[in-house]
């Protein structure tokens, strides 16, 4: 009598996945920044201006005619749209989330692309979306640590201090502004990390790629406008653009004659092409079901 012996069955049903696969990938990169070398120094020199701004509000509130060295002349500290205007659009904050997108971003994909990992990602049921999200989450995380908790801060804190609801009630699209330019910040600050860490498999090579194109269009503008003397080439200046925009979001003057929307829509160009980019640039391996 014959034996029939049954052979493999293909597996007809779905993978799952859990809903926000992209939380994994996030924790795990914000708790390997924090194991980098010198990380956790910059990231508490990144929240010094933070806390001397938290002070700010504290004297503006219990010291009347409380004044500061601003601009060359003494000003009355008054804590206003314009206040959080000169933090969210300084100098040393866009430097320090520059350093700690280096510190903690700058190998997110690079040294992914530099094991192989990618193979091993995309063997799960993990889409590039997931996958690019989580790598945002991590430096999205950082970015907004400097600018929407401290923002977030200043409010309370002067709504605390002054003991009514004064700022609001003047300026009610204040906290959508602090929520708005705080998103800008981390989604341009987080993709053009991303941008420079899929470039190359060396992380080395692409924060200091990173590090130049950022001064390196301020140099551009510094070259241009002294020959020009036009204040239109601070479009070449993403510092300048970052600026302008912030501005406009805090309903100041924009620091250069020149239509902030204009900056606005390079910042979003640039934005676009990083996302093009990643989404090229990350191939998934197809999973056999």
């Amino acid at each position: 009598m014959p034996i029939a012996e049954q052979g493999y069955l293909h597996w007809q049903g779905r993978p799952s996945t859990a809903q926000k696969p992209w939380r994994a990938i996030t924790r795990f990169g914000i708790r390997l920044a924090f194991r980098r070398k010198f990380f956790k120094l910059t990231l508490a020199l990144s929240l010094m201006p933070a806390f001397a701004f938290s002070i700010g509000v504290y004297l503006a509130e219990t010291i009347g005619n409380f004044q500061v060295f601003m601009g060359g002349s003494r000003r009355l500290l008054n804590v206003d749209p314009a206040y959080f205007r000169v933090y969210f659009t300084s100098d040393f904050l866009y430097f320090m989330i520059l350093m700690l997108m280096i510190l903690s971003g700058a190998g997110l994909i690079a040294d992914d692309l530099k094991s192989g990992s990618l193979q091993l990602y995309f063997a799960r049921p993990l889409r590039k979306r997931d996958y690019l999200l989580g790598k945002l989450g991590v430096t999205g995380f950082f970015v907004l640590l400097l600018t929407l908790v401290p923002g977030t801060v200043f409010i309370l804190l002067k709504l605390i201090f002054s003991g009514s609801l004064k700022l609001l009630t003047q300026h009610p699209w204040l906290p959508l502004s602090v929520l708005l330019y705080s998103l800008i910040l981390a989604v341009l600050f987080s993709l053009a990390t991303l941008f420079f860490s899929a470039l190359s498999k060396n992380r080395r090579f692409a924060g200091v790629l990173l590090f130049l194109v950022y001064f390196g269009s301020d140099v551009a503008y510094a070259v241009f406008h002294e020959i020009f003397r036009r204040p239109e080439l601070g479009w070449l200046s993403i510092r300048a653009n970052l600026q302008q925009v912030g501005a406009a979001v805090f309903g100041a003057a924009p620091p250069l004659d020149a239509p902030w929307p204009v900056s606005a829509l390079i910042l979003a160009v640039l934005a676009g092409v990083a996302v093009f980019f990643l989404f090229k640039r990350i191939r998934s391996v197809e999973v056999i079901r």
